[in-house]
This record gives C-alpha cells, structure tokens and sequence, in this order.
C-alpha cells in the first residue's frame, strides 16, 4: 500500500537544521571546487607538438616617402641594387640612389605544428633601418629560414599598420607604433617540418607547464580513470609518460580524448612576487600571514646648498671668491607599532598590508622584513 505525503505548506517556515545547512554549504563549496577543473590541454603539452620560429630579411616598397634614408642606412641601397641584379636590371656604380619609397625589414613568423605545404601562415614585419612609417608598403618576397637555415616558408603581401602620422612644418604626430606590422596569411609554407607523434617504443611524453608531483600524480589518475586501464604513468614533477596505440588513428584518438580530461589541480605554491622597477607587488592566493608588530617610517636627507660670497676689505688684497655651504636636514617620520593580525585569507592578508597606510615602494620592504622575520608564509620572488 503506497503513502501519500503532504506537501509542505509554503507558508511555513523552513525547519532545515544547522547540520543540513552546513551540509548544504559544504555541498556548494565542492560543487565550485569541481567546477574549477582544468583540461589536460591547459595544463601540458604533448612532447615534440611545437612551433617553430621563422625569420627573413626583405624589403618593403611603396612607401609614401617615409622608408629609409640611404645615408643613415646603407644596407637598403645595396639590397635593392642587388635585387635589381637578380631581375636584370644593372645599376652603374657611384649612383647615390635616393630610396625613400623602400625600407629594410625584418620579417618573423611562427611554424605551426603539422603544418603542410600551401598553409598560409601571419608574419609580422619590422623595420631595421630608420624608416618613419611603413604604413601602406608592400612586402616584396622573402625567403623565411628556420634554426637550421632552411628555407620553410615564403612571405609576401600588403602590410597593414594599426596606426597612423602627419608631419609638416616641423611638427609631426603619429598615433600607435608605425615602424611595425602584420601580413595575416602572408606567408606560404614551402617546406614542412618532419614531425612523429611517438617514439619507437610506442610512448609519447606530456609535459606539465608547471612542474609539481601532486598535479602529475592527478593527471596520471585522471587519464588512467578515463581510459580503465595503466596508460599513463608520471616520470617525475612535470613529465607523464602515455602509452599509445599502434594505429595513427587510433593515436589521434587517444591523444584528443586525453586532451579533453579533467583534472581537478592543486593550488600553487604560495609566491609574493615584486617588481622591484615599477614598484609592483602581486600575491597569490594562498598566501597567509602570521601575527606580528609592524612600525615603518621615512627617512628624507636634504642637502641644500647655500653658496655665500666672501668680500674682503678694500685695501686688503684679497679676492672676492665664493665659499659654498650646504645645509643638511635629516626628517624621518614616526611610525607606531601595528599589529598585524594572523591571516589565512587573501583578503584578509591584503587588508591587513593596506592598514599600514604604506606605498607599493616601503611595502616591499615590510614584506621583506616579514619574510625575515617568519611571518609571511610565502616565497618572495624579485623581479
């Protein structure tokens, strides 16, 4: 014989004890943890799947008067001399050739990997000489070589500036970078990079981008969960061995589905990082301060110099010189002692260095000092 229940009267206030509330909570908090989860694909990378830097040098013409100076700059006039050879063209020696439509560049691109012959890549164009603007010039041809100096790729096309500049009587205004751009597509592969997924044995290597034993004892977990059986095995603190299949197909497979699992990663080691150019600081989340006294104050010196002049008296022989007499001042301003108060939060511990009412410069110094003294619980990187 089945029950019936009644349904709860919305009128009635809830009777959800402290324990469920808890239970709820703690639920949430777990519930946001697993939602904090990253891919494979975020945290490693497969071994041997790169790509490979590409650079050339080449000429960039149709310039609007804004290409290079041949006086300053006597490479571009011998690159255009011998590129005109190479088209038939002879010029008589002693011209002074006055280019200031043509300006040297330096052209870099990135290989992908896998990539086949015909692929069109972006490459990005600079100035070597001292052209103003190469905004509007074309890219004549260039040969872009790897590490190795083969030639890989082919770049040509319109190059285009995010940017632009006047300059008359005297007065110029540019807006943005001019002496740079890009080429999207511009560059053709001509030759591709031997690449084999696997090595002999059948192993492919994954290599965390950051090296941690925790997060390669998860990761291996993880993949060897998602496939049910021993594919994965971790080397060390940033390398995890797979094991892959015999068939190409069947590698890509593999390799795609272990991309796609998540791995739920340990948080970083607690790092205070400072900048010690710019005055930066930046904390990470698991930083954590215990209880401590802090007083901090300025010191400010003030050398004024307060030159006199030194007049004799008539008939005396003397000289009238300049005696030179500095004042110094030393200032330093009092600093109480102020508690700061043990903190496990990140909040709480940037509350607790903000109610030193102290600058980015003098709060590296209390970090530092905190350091020193065992109650900052974090690693101090300068920069």
């Amino acid at each position: 014989m089945s029950r019936s229940f009644p349904s709860p009267d919305p009128r009635c206030p809830s009777r959800r004890s402290p324990l469920a509330t808890i239970v709820l909570l703690l639920a949430v908090l777990l519930f946001s943890v697993s939602a904090q989860a990253q891919r494979i694909q975020d945290l490693a990378n497969f071994s041997g799947v790169r790509d490979n830097p590409l650079v050339g040098y080449g000429l960039v013409v149709g310039l609007d008067g804004t290409g290079d100076q041949t006086t300053q700059a006597p490479f571009t006039g011998q690159s255009v001399t011998n590129l005109l050879s190479q088209l038939g063209v002879t010029i008589p020696a002693g011209t002074n050739m006055q280019l200031r439509n043509v300006a040297a560049v330096m052209v870099t691109a990135k290989l992908p990997p896998f990539s086949r012959q015909g692929q069109e890549i972006d490459v990005t164009v600079s100035s070597v000489g001292n052209a103003d603007s190469i905004r509007g010039g074309t890219l004549l041809m260039t040969p872009l070589k790897g590490a190795d100096g083969r030639v890989y790729a082919l770049a040509q096309g319109n190059v285009y500036v995010g940017g632009a500049g006047a300059e008359a009587a005297g007065s110029s205004i540019s807006v943005n970078h001019l002496a740079a751009g890009r080429i999207p597509g511009g560059g053709l592969v001509e030759q591709e990079v031997p690449m084999r997924l696997g090595d002999a044995n059948g192993t492919l290597d994954l290599f965390l981008k950051d090296s941690d034993f925790e997060n390669a004892r998860r990761m291996v977990a993880a993949i060897n969960q998602e496939f049910g059986a021993p594919v994965a095995a971790a080397l060390d603190g940033r390398t995890v061995q797979l094991k892959l299949p015999g068939n190409d197909n069947d590698r890509v497979n593999f390799l795609a589905r272990v991309q796609g699992v998540n791995v739920t990663t340990e948080r970083g080691p607690a790092k205070v990082i400072l900048n010690a150019r710019t005055g930066s600081v930046v904390l990470s989340d698991t930083v954590t301060l215990n209880r401590a006294a802090v007083a901090h104050g300025n010191l400010s010196i003030v050398i004024d110099s307060n030159p006199q002049v030194s007049q004799p008296n008539a008939l005396s022989g003397g000289n009238t010189v300049v005696v030179p007499n500095a004042d110094i001042t030393v200032q330093q301003e009092g600093g109480a002692l102020q508690i700061v108060q043990t903190s496990a939060d990140l909040m709480e511990v940037v509350n607790a260095l903000n109610a030193l009412g102290a600058s980015p410069q003098d709060l590296m110094s209390i970090l530092q000092a905190l350091k020193s003294a065992g109650s900052l619980n974090a690693e101090l990187d300068i920069i």
